[in-house]
């Protein structure tokens, strides 16, 4: 029998199944928690509330936002045929802090993972392919940047091949500034902004 309150016990649950977080964090962190103001522990269950209802994804590139379109998106100051495709809104994170990108973004919502069930159909690429349509004629660059992994690059690889089948386009690939193995999300500023300086052509 557990000598910990019911309550306690749900928190620690839950912030186990959080990332990186083990049991012996999560009971570390749901204390810290408990030993906190009662108005900072109202704070940061409004936070958590407030995600379920004015948190959605972006319909034009699926990055998060508040309203219809993301603050990139809806900024008319970016080039709107620049498109990074990224994998996860973390990225675009990232991407942003090395201050020299001006386009747009398209976030696929993962990789193509065939033994986590994974295929192209549960990502963002089918809306990405659309997008690019609907801006036929235009002089439309895609820079391919996810991640150096195996998953990132067979998904590259895939991107890349179902854009050349629309044609009139140049299909870039992030440079390897970035280590191999390397998440984008963990990258320090200089090196994104070289890797984005130094992408190349792809396919």
């Amino acid at each position: 029998m557990s000598v910990l309150p019911k309550s306690i016990r749900k928190l620690i649950e839950e912030l186990s199944r959080l990332p990186g977080i083990g049991p012996k964090t999560a009971s570390r962190l749901a204390f810290f928690i408990l030993r906190q103001n009662p108005s900072d522990r109202e704070q940061l269950a409004r936070a958590l509330t407030d995600l379920t209802g004015s948190v959605k994804f972006c319909q034009r590139c699926y990055n998060l936002a508040e309203r219809e379109l993301c603050g990139i998106c809806a900024d008319g100051s970016r080039d709107q045929n620049l498109i990074c495709v990224v994998e996860e809104p973390l990225d675009v994170v990232a991407l942003e802090q090395g201050n020299t990108f001006r386009g747009v973004y398209h976030v696929l919502g993962g990789v193509i993972s065939p033994i986590d069930g994974v295929g192209p159909e549960q990502l963002q690429v089918s809306t990405l392919l659309g997008r690019i349509r609907n801006m036929a004629g235009q002089n439309v660059e895609v820079v391919i940047t996810t991640n150096p992994s195996l998953e990132g690059e067979a998904t590259a690889r895939y991107v890349a091949r179902e854009l050349k089948k629309i044609g009139d386009l140049k299909i870039t690939r992030i440079a390897h500034g970035l280590p191999i193995g390397a998440d984008i999300e963990y990258a320090d500023e200089l090196t994104i902004a070289k890797a984005m300086e130094g992408r190349r052509d792809y396919g």
